[in-house]
């Protein structure tokens, strides 16, 4: 098997960020809650314009954290889509909820808001939509559904940092968002996610969530004379050598994001007529989406074809990958035997494969996987 020369991913490489790396090292301050994490924290405030951002040590550890804001127990049922990262269930099963899987559109793979007044009920505590590939759920219909019947929105924005919702920045609408920097996303340090809160009343036990279940922050803040535990929580606060490896990304998020939409748009009018012909679906985005050009994926005609185009991409050294497996068939549920069907998900998660995109992609290699991908005959 041929070694992969163009990976699916690769860390952005900027230059100076090993400068922030070593001013962080040389502060003295590499635990959490230092001056870079701050400064990561006042920028995804101002920018996307909620009300409090944490940086936390995973945009799992940020799922967490809502589970233990919103004191979910047995008994409480969480929907969440099918189609998505284990995480954004599991977070919320380490509380002993019910995991109601909804499925997805067929057209962006995200949450079928059609389909969630029919899995609401007097248990329903939580609605988590997933921002598939950086473009925007249904947010005005699924925040009228949550709205009318007292559940929360967590937004899992793990993959649409910096995208919008009919002008509006995702992460605004729920009351909670959750952000992922894995080294797979847009903007990374490795490992590293952050909560963001659009309610005042929740950021003191967010806070105190976050930092082991201790009010530790107001007392650096000189608002308590000492602190102690106050209710549960966990060590969730990222490392300040983390957060400075993240915000020199994040004050180029425009020419990351700009050369990211570059590679994306290329790809998309240059498969346009490979697609047609060879009835592969390409992304869809809808009008009022701006998005944030996480992923390019194809939709094969068939399973067959899908795991054949990986292999040919693999021959010549390009990483090509699928995507997640449907949650409601996976084993840990089929133990629980939950039953909800996801049809478009068992589906799409058979056909799907995702190309290589990242800010240092050269044009080369853009050439080199395009070429690769016109020749091949599904």
């Amino acid at each position: 098997m041929s070694a992969v020369r163009i990976p699916f991913n690769k860390q952005v490489e900027l230059p100076g960020n090993l400068d922030l790396i070593s001013e962080a090292v040389k502060s003295g301050q590499c635990a959490g809650n230092g001056p870079f994490g701050k400064r990561c924290e006042t920028f995804l405030e101002e920018v996307i314009g909620c009300r409090r951002a944490l940086m936390t040590t995973s945009c799992t550890h940020a799922l967490e954290t809502v589970g233990l804001l919103l004191d979910l127990k047995p008994g409480d049922e969480v929907i969440v889509p099918s189609y998505t990262f284990v995480s954004t269930a599991n977070a919320f099963a380490l509380r002993g909820t019910t995991i109601r899987f909804c499925d997805i559109r067929s057209d962006t793979l995200n949450l079928d808001e059609s389909l969630l007044e029919s899995l609401v009920n007097e248990k329903t505590r939580l609605i988590v939509p997933v921002h598939y590939a950086g473009v925007a759920c249904e947010m005005e219909a699924i925040m009228k559904i949550a709205g009318g019947t007292g559940i929360e929105v967590a937004e899992d924005n793990a993959h649409g940092l910096f995208a919008s919702y009919q002008g509006e920045p995702l992460g605004t609408f729920g009351t909670f968002a959750t952000q992922s920097f894995h080294e797979t996303k847009n903007f990374s340090c490795g490992e590293g996610g952050a909560l963001l809160l659009n309610r005042e009343d929740l950021i003191e036990r967010a806070e105190i969530v976050r930092d082991k279940g201790t009010d530790r922050s107001q007392f650096f803040r000189g608002e308590v004379d000492k602190y102690g535990w106050k209710e549960l929580g966990s060590s969730y606060v990222i490392s300040d050598i983390l957060s400075a490896v993240l915000l020199g990304q994040l004050q180029r998020r425009e020419e990351i994001t700009a050369r990211r939409g570059e590679i994306w748009n290329r790809y998309y009018s240059e498969l346009k007529n490979w697609a047609s012909a060879s009835d592969v679906r390409l992304p869809f985005i809808p009008d009022g989406r701006q998005q944030s050009f996480h992923m390019f994926y194809l939709i094969m005609p068939s399973e067959d074809a899908r795991n054949r185009f990986i292999d040919v991409m693999r021959g010549k050294g390009i990483g090509a990958v699928f995507h997640y497996l449907p949650l409601h068939e996976s084993e840990f549920i089929s133990k629980k035997q939950y039953t909800d069907p996801c049809p478009v998900t068992s589906d799409i998660s058979r056909r799907l494969v995702r190309l290589p995109i990242y800010y240092n992609l050269s044009v080369e290699e853009q050439e080199e996987v395009l070429g690769a991908v016109k020749i091949f005959e599904c």
